[in-house]
């Protein structure tokens, strides 16, 4: 539907609507759609509405996910809904551009939106999901609009999901069990997230018929004959029922997040540690525990993955709005948590003292009634909502809290943090999006403290005192922080983000090296060839030969040009690290000797070369544990470059700003590459007639090609095309593939799409994904 030209001859902007049921899949659906076509336009954006949409804050995140080439759109936070759509509407003029809008609960809301996105002649598309057909019909106005109306799964394909889901393979189901799941399928109805909750309930009981019909018993009528929400609940509730009392606690702490939120792994494990909820178990730390618990609700399908990582890890989660409700409901119902603004509960009807506080939306009224409340009880603060900032109450009055997160919240500036060192008991602090120029000074009092997010802030320099916080193991700063004086006293910090070395004193720098415990590492270091400067890579040399015989497990070097050959001589390895990124314009003149083999637990790595060379691949292709590599270089190699080797390696990308490579790959390399992106100097493949060994990749599934035409007629870059086309096209796994010129994907040369965006290495993002 998406790709059918329009009837009139314009190429007009044209809207498809995904409606029904809540469970069956829609945004499922529209991703996966997404997925498929996204790399035909200029620019993509996903955003979600919600049943209470902040219109301001819904076109902001679009304005996030479209390209701006002169930077104007870096800092918004001072910008109203009427100046974001119209500079939405600017970005979006001359580009053909998709996007989905998700969660679409009225016609207000769609008519609030939709003027944000422009007709303009380029074939552009929109997706919305809802739930209401006549939602989903205002959407759609026009002759070339279309409803497509989500049906529920067949009996086969609810099958097919179900006995994968338990057993792998719909072929594996013993006899004895085929009657129960046939009557447990009949009354999940064919709503995909009724099958899903169900099968990952079963798959984590024995599989014997006893158990089985215990379940479908449990599950009463459900869905069997009608869809209802009370049914959908029904077939929940089983699967939150079923969970062990330490897990029901950490999935209930998931309602302080407003509805379509995406959770943060590490941000959630760190509260909930916080809180209290975490203890040792079995020689395992806080963390590894907290992050056991994470997965184990990921794998029982109560909350959903968002973001999955190299090593196929989800990095964040989402709850479905319908498990929501659930949550909430049995938050409410053991006063767990109050949420104001989130169209849930009310102030006024509960019972005892307030434990937790999650603010979403709050007016004079609220904040009125709230002024009232005794929240001298509540330990953790979490504010989600910019515009929420001018209506909190004093944060002496929260003399209990163990978290505070404001999250999102731009303005915090505004708001009044002197009481802040009052606050003994704080655990978690978390800022991260305000633009306060320095931090309180009642911080250095909160010596409980053991993550402190300051995130985007503009703060240089940490209040003296700062090191009296030895506590504290997760330390994020804004990027340009000076490292806090007699560092090395912080001797449980795990990790220091977002600092300069170059700013910092080179003794400090040196004090890193006396953190035993450290484990991540992501600092600023700035070229330059002064003596100064060789003095600071001389010290920060130190701090890591130090750190080599602990527990560093992840290291980013951040930066403009520059050499890192100071890292030449480092020794000792610490055989723990598992992530090595060079973000910018850094470079090693060749691979250091010491990554392989000594590196043996390195899987990801982000590495700039002055020059790409088959030795530099060999060597590379040595290292045991790698799954993802992305390579970039500066220099345009003489000849082919053979990549051999590299016998874990799931995802590989090979790019340059300036320059471009011609790679062949042989038998026996790379056989587990699942994602390939890489470039094509057609004048150089032309001599080799163009072959480059795709089917000796034998997982392969995804490929980007990045043509240079430099010097190339037409005809050879046609043939180029070609062979890529056909050795793709022979290969067994017949992989998706796009075909981009000089590092843009253009809409005719787009066959299907590869997956991940580039990665910037301008604004430091990696491509993880």
């Amino acid at each position: 539907m998406l790709k059918e030209e329009t009837n009139n001859s314009t190429k007009d902007r044209k809207v498809l609507s995904i409606v029904g049921f809540g469970g069956l899949g829609k945004t499922t659906l529209a991703n996966e759609v997404y997925r498929k076509i996204h790399g035909n336009f200029d620019c993509q954006a996903f955003v979600s509405v919600s049943q209470k949409p902040y219109i301001k804050n819904i076109i902001k995140d679009v304005i996030s996910q479209v390209p701006c080439q002169d930077g104007s759109t870096k800092d918004t936070s001072d910008w109203d809904e009427k100046k974001s759509i119209a500079k939405l509407r600017e970005l979006l003029q001359d580009k053909r551009y998709l996007v989905i809008v998700d969660d679409i609960w009225s016609t207000q809301a769609w008519n609030n939106i939709k003027c944000a996105f422009p007709y303009n002649n380029c074939s552009s598309r929109i997706i919305t999901t809802t739930r209401i057909i006549d939602v989903a019909k205002s959407c759609c106005p026009g002759s070339d609009d279309r409803v497509y109306e989500m049906a529920a799964l067949s009996d086969l394909h609810s099958k097919r999901l179900f006995l994968k889901r338990i057993f792998g393979s719909e072929d594996h189901c013993p006899d004895m069990l085929k009657e129960s799941s046939n009557e447990i399928l009949k009354k999940c109805g064919g709503l995909p997230l009724a099958i899903v909750s169900i099968s990952s309930l079963l798959a984590n009981r024995p599989a014997v018929k006893e158990e089985w019909e215990k379940i479908r018993r449990s599950i009463g009528s459900a869905l069997e004959n009608n869809q209802s929400l009370e049914g959908m609940s029904k077939i929940l509730l089983l699967s939150y029922n079923d969970l062990p009392p330490n897990l029901k606690t950490c999935l209930l702490y998931l309602s302080v997040f407003p509805e379509d939120y995406v959770i943060d792994r590490e941000r959630l494990v760190r509260r909930w540690i916080a809180e209290g909820f975490i203890s040792e178990e079995r020689g395992q730390s806080q963390q590894e525990v907290a992050e056991r618990y994470f997965y184990e609700l990921v794998n029982k399908s109560m909350v959903q993955p968002e973001d999955i990582g190299y090593d196929g890890k989800a990095r964040a989660c989402r709850v479905h709005d319908m498990m929501l409700e659930i949550i909430i409901s049995k938050s409410n119902e053991h006063n767990f948590i109050i949420v104001i603004g989130g169209g849930q509960t009310s102030l006024a009807n509960r019972q005892g003292f307030i434990r937790r506080l999650s603010i979403q939306h709050i007016d004079h009224e609220l904040a009125h009634l709230l002024a009232q409340e005794d929240l001298s009880h509540v330990r953790s603060l979490t504010v989600t909502c910019s515009a929420c900032i001018k209506h909190l109450p004093s944060l002496a009055k929260f003399e209990a809290l163990r978290v505070l997160d404001f999250a999102g919240c731009e303005g915090l500036e505004k708001y009044d943090m002197k009481s802040i060192g009052k606050l003994f008991h704080l655990k978690y602090l978390n800022f991260p999006a305000t633009r306060i120029p320095k931090l309180p000074s009642g911080i250095v009092l909160l010596r409980d403290l053991e993550t402190l997010h300051f995130g985007a802030t503009p703060v240089e320099e940490l209040p003296t005192g700062f090191a009296q916080l030895t506590k504290l193991q997760h330390l994020i700063g804004g990027g340009w922080t000076i490292i806090p004086k007699k560092i090395g006293n912080m001797r449980n910090l795990r990790e220091i983000s977002g600092f300069s070395v170059t700013k910092s004193p080179a003794d400090v720098v040196e004090d890193l090296g006396n953190l035993p415990g450290l484990e991540e590492i992501d600092i600023y270091l700035n070229g330059g060839e002064s003596d100064e400067f060789r003095r600071h890579e001389e010290m920060l040399l130190s701090s890591l030969c130090k750190l080599g015989s602990c527990k560093l497990r992840s290291l980013r070097i951040r930066g403009n040009d520059g050499s890192l050959e100071f890292l030449g001589s480092w020794s000792p390895l610490p055989f723990t690290l598992q992530e090595f990124h060079m973000v910018g314009d850094y470079y090693f003149t060749k691979v250091p000797e010491w990554i392989a083999p000594a590196l043996t637990s390195l899987s990801f790595l982000d590495i700039n070369l002055a020059e790409l060379t088959e030795e530099g691949l060999v060597t590379l292709g040595e290292l045991p544990a790698l799954l993802h590599l992305v390579l970039w270089f500066r220099k345009i190699p003489d000849d082919r470059v053979i990549v051999r080797g590299f016998p874990s390696l799931k995802q590989f990308t090979i790019y340059s700003n300036d320059a471009s490579a011609y790679v062949t790959f042989v038998k026996g390399s790379m056989p587990k590459l699942k994602k390939l992106d890489f470039l094509i100097n057609v004048s150089m493949a032309k001599t080799y007639g163009f072959y480059l060994g795709i089917e000796h990749l034998t997982c392969l599934k995804q490929a980007t090609a990045r043509l240079d035409n430099k010097g190339a007629t037409p005809s050879e870059r046609k043939a180029a095309e070609a062979v890529i086309r056909v050795e793709a096209g022979a290969h067994p796994n017949h992989p998706a593939v796009t075909i981009c010129e000089e590092y843009q994907c253009s809409e005719e040369d787009s066959e299907d799409i590869c997956g991940d965006e580039k990665k910037s290495k301008e604004d430091g993002g990696t491509d993880e994904n």
